[in-house]
């Protein structure tokens, strides 16, 4: 039986010889039904393979924190400029107009605030309001070595089963228990059984060494989150980095919507992730249409 000692790293991880993606543009995706598929294709662009997120679902746990006191002022005006919202059902239907008709992935956990644990959460949208809202993918959180590691990846299968059944993707939200390193091995192992229970994508974090390893180890698409508010540029570079080594996307809210431009800084990440555009230039991008808009 498997024990704690054989968590090891990998070795032969074939760098050299990418995920076949002949019979559908998306690692993984090739299998999957019809539905399921175009699901999947309005989350990621199938000309890049890839997607830009905007994640606003932080209110579910932490309340009215910095940036989203007033969604209606700060996430409404910015998101057609998005390629995918990815938010909560009641912050969805107050905030966001049906005709900005932009693909939403639904955040379907909670049951906890940040001053508890957050791995106890439970599925709190039944999967016939998730179809009402039209949602492309349902998400919940996959907590590895936390005290409610068990109960977390139940959701999260609970959310998998449903959703398989009406062609919804789900995506997997990775993270680790506060003792835990962030790092290649956990995240390696948290997405790898994010991929292994049946979750058709998953969003983990950029770690600095070993990211590469991570997404070669996870046979389904790779979305970084943006984690905690950077300078523009460290998360231009982040965003670059991680795309660079595999990522199939991003999935910023921080370090968008409390960015000195949102708007710019979404344009510039679009940038990074649809055309490969380098961070520097990226950058540069961001400084110029902010200037404009100064203008």
């Amino acid at each position: 039986m498997a024990d704690l000692d054989d968590i090891k790293d990998g070795k032969d991880w074939v760098q050299d010889r990418p995920a076949d993606t002949s019979k559908f543009f998306l690692k993984g995706g090739a299998h999957q039904d019809w539905g399921m598929k175009a699901r999947l294709s309005r989350i990621f662009n199938p000309a890049s393979g890839k997607t830009v997120m905007l994640a606003f679902d932080h209110g579910y746990f932490q309340g009215p924190t910095t940036g989203l006191e007033r969604m209606d002022l700060t996430i409404a005006p910015i998101a057609a400029h998005a390629d995918v919202l990815m938010c909560t059902r009641g912050a969805l239907r107050a905030t966001i107009a049906p005709d900005v008709n932009k693909p939403v992935v639904l955040r379907c956990s909670g049951g906890n605030s940040i001053l508890r644990e957050l791995s106890n959460e439970l599925v709190a949208v039944d999967i016939d309001d998730a179809i009402r809202l039209g949602a492309v993918a349902m998400a919940a959180q996959v907590y590895i070595g936390a005290e409610y590691e068990h109960k977390s990846i139940g959701n999260v299968v609970k959310l998998i089963d449903q959703g398989t059944r009406y062609g919804i993707p789900t995506m997997a939200v990775t993270g680790v228990g506060k003792d835990m390193v962030r790092d290649a091995r956990y995240f390696g192992l948290a997405t790898r059984i994010a991929a292994e229970i049946g979750a058709q994508f998953v969003k983990s974090y950029y770690v600095d060494s070993g990211f590469e390893r991570i997404v070669l180890g996870c046979p389904v698409p790779i979305v970084i989150a943006g984690g905690k508010k950077l300078p523009e540029a460290e998360a231009l570079d982040m965003a670059w980095k991680a795309i660079d080594q595999g990522a199939a996307g991003v999935d910023m809210g921080r370090n968008v919507f409390q960015s000195s431009n949102p708007t710019a800084m979404l344009q510039a990440l679009g940038a990074v992730v649809h055309r490969g555009e380098r961070a520097d230039r990226a950058y540069e991008m961001f400084l110029d249409l902010e200037s404009a808009k100064a203008a």
